[in-house]
């Protein structure tokens, strides 16, 4: 079928497919665009259990969606962080099933971290293979932590924010601050000695935290002998340095690692009004899982059908990555489901042979007759000679008895 175009001439009706397919030709055709470094800001990074990165980037006027395989991410010496300023280098090209165009990206760098940047890198990978950073070496947290070390400058907003989350969600806890410079030349000093305090104190947990800043700030917690200490450390430690996407060698040797200072004090400590709305929270939680199922499902529908259109193997493995990693998630909520109903069959089945069960048909009033003293049951008269001893059981115990 054709329809009347500009200037009077006819132009074919294309479907959906037709011209995303001939988009994603274009794309792929351009050879400069098969070869590209693009620069921008780290948004809506999600790392699913399938160890694909999904992230976008962006600049003040527009944003960029980008996909990095496994292989590749597993390359990067530090995973990219929200906010964080990057360079991407790929290829461009579309992804058919959500009709959108994104960058398939092989190698990121960060952008105008310079020197620093590098020498954290380097003492990263010393440390690393020196094993400070194995998760065999970690230490689990105290469930109830009721003496708490804190390391970090005594005027910072980060005392503040802990001693703020502590005392609304554990007040029974006993804090111990062990003060500090946590910037410039003398903070490394600062706190080894206090880390040395507090060592001899013997607190349950030690939190170390700071607030936000540029690299050249959080220094002191790239330092190496600051690192080798935390790992020393006789007793648990937990960093929150700085904002989320902030990370730092002591992150890495610390026990525990935490997005924030505040972050830090919650995983820390039980928040003692969790018990109580423990029961509310489990029914919210049922009806948000039955409805990201359904969501999850008709997204697979749909994904199904437009999967059959497609006729490029290329297209068809890039799609498959990213639908399986909706798939498990789906995969995960439905196995939960069917146990659930399994459950529910048995407890019927059980409640069914209590109801037939030997001790239930006693109780409605019937006996077994049996002889003595062999005790044989009785099934028939012609088993019952007069005089025979006979045993008679019934719901709350058994008599004797005699035939006539």
């Amino acid at each position: 079928m054709a329809q009347l175009g500009l200037f009077g001439l006819t132009s074919p009706v294309l479907t959906v497919s037709d011209l995303t397919r001939h988009v994603r030709s274009l794309l792929d055709t351009d050879y400069r665009l098969q070869d590209v470094w693009v620069s921008g800001e780290v948004s809506n990074l999600s790392r699913p259990a399938s160890g694909h990165l999904y992230f976008t980037l962006k600049d003040a006027q527009a944003s960029l969606r980008c996909v990095m395989w496994r292989p590749e991410a597993a390359r990067l010496p530090l995973p990219p962080r929200e906010g964080q300023a990057i360079e991407a280098h790929g290829r461009v090209s579309v992804y058919e099933a959500g009709g959108q165009y994104q960058l398939y990206t092989d190698t990121l760098r960060p952008a105008g971290e310079g020197i620093l940047f590098q020498e954290f890198l380097r003492l990263k990978a010393r440390l690393e293979a020196e094993g400070l950073f194995e998760a065999g070496r970690k230490r689990p947290l105290p469930d109830w932590p009721l003496r708490i070390g804190l390391v970090t400058s005594p005027s910072g907003a980060a005392l503040r924010d802990v001693v703020h989350v502590l005392g609304r969600r554990f007040p029974l806890a006993e804090v111990t601050l062990a003060p500090t410079p946590v910037q410039g030349d003398e903070a490394p000093a600062g706190i080894l000695a206090a880390l040395k305090a507090l060592a001899r104190a013997r607190p349950d947990v030690i939190l170390l935290v700071r607030g936000g800043g540029s690299m050249e700030d959080l220094a002191a917690f790239n330092d190496e002998q600051v690192a080798r200490a935390i790992a020393a450390s006789p007793v648990p430690v937990v960093t929150g340095v700085g904002h989320e996407t902030d990370f730092t060698i002591a992150d890495f040797v610390a026990d525990r690692r935490a997005a924030t200072p505040s972050a830090a004090a919650e995983i820390t400590t039980p928040d003692l009004s969790e018990h109580a709305l423990a029961r509310r929270a489990l029914s919210l939680r049922l009806g948000d899982a039955l409805g990201r199922q359904l969501r999850h499902r008709r997204g697979a529908l749909e994904a199904l059908h437009l999967r059959l259109r497609l006729a490029s193997p290329r297209a068809q493995v890039a799609g498959a990555r990213q639908r399986l990693d909706d798939l498990l998630a789906r995969a995960g909520t439905a196995t939960t489901a069917r146990m659930r109903l399994m459950r529910s069959a048995v407890d019927g089945l059980a409640q069914t042979l209590r109801a037939v069960g030997p001790a239930a048909v006693l109780a409605r009033g019937y006996a077994v007759v049996s002889l003595r003293p062999a005790g044989e049951v009785v099934r028939s008269t012609g088993q019952v000679r007069p005089g025979a001893a006979l045993e008679v059981r019934v719901s709350d115990g058994v008599f004797p008895a005699r035939s006539e």
